[in-house]
């Protein structure tokens, strides 16, 4: 998305098999960019291998590794999407008495628009702010190690992008024609593990 960081009330970490929205959402905390944070997302048939106790409860861990004190993290581990990613996470605030004002949504590099359209449609009345871990594509394929995955992954994130606002789950994004073209050309070449079915 391109965000400039400012301070947010709160901060969300979302779910995935991407280690890096925890180390990402450590580093923004010692940075002093929010006070507190909720890491959001149950285990999903993409993630049970590595994360068998859920996103959520393996990202806690790691940031607390990194030095992110154990008060300064609240957990959310039952979401097995975006949308309520988002929704239970606002729970867990309301039930702690935390109602923020702007919230700095933290995910892997390729979703941010996806988690920002998402939070625009359910959560309409908080500044969002997106961040990730500040990669390049080459080095976060390198980090993630398996390039058709990662590809997989940015297709069908970018499907979702586009078909999600017709399904009441987003609200509408721009997809530029070079974007769209792209996503074409890589359907046809085979990286279609990661679709839904509308």
């Amino acid at each position: 998305m391109g965000h400039d960081l400012r301070r947010c009330d709160v901060a969300i970490g979302l779910g995935s098999h991407d280690l890096g929205v925890a180390r990402a959402a450590a580093d923004l905390y010692r940075a002093g960019w929010f006070p507190l944070l909720v890491f959001s997302g149950a285990t999903s048939s993409t993630t049970a291998a590595r994360f068998p106790r859920g996103e959520a409860v393996h990202y806690r861990e790691y940031a607390l590794e990194l030095g992110v004190p154990d008060e300064a993290i609240l957990l959310e581990p039952n979401a097995t999407n975006t949308g309520q990613n988002i929704r239970l996470s606002r729970q867990v605030l309301a039930d702690a008495g935390v109602q923020p004002d702007s919230v700095l949504l933290i995910s892997k590099p390729y979703m941010e628009r996806r988690a920002y359209a998402t939070a625009r449609k359910v959560w309409p009345e908080v500044e969002v702010v997106c961040a990730s871990e500040p990669l390049e594509l080459d080095d976060y394929v390198t980090s993630i190690g398996d390039p058709k995955l990662v590809i997989d992954m940015l297709v069908g994130d970018l499907q979702r992008v586009i078909e999600y606002p017709k399904l009441g789950y987003a609200i509408e994004q721009n997809v530029p024609g070079e974007v769209h073209d792209a996503y074409q050309a890589l359907l046809r070449a085979g990286f279609d593990s990661r679709l839904f079915t509308p």
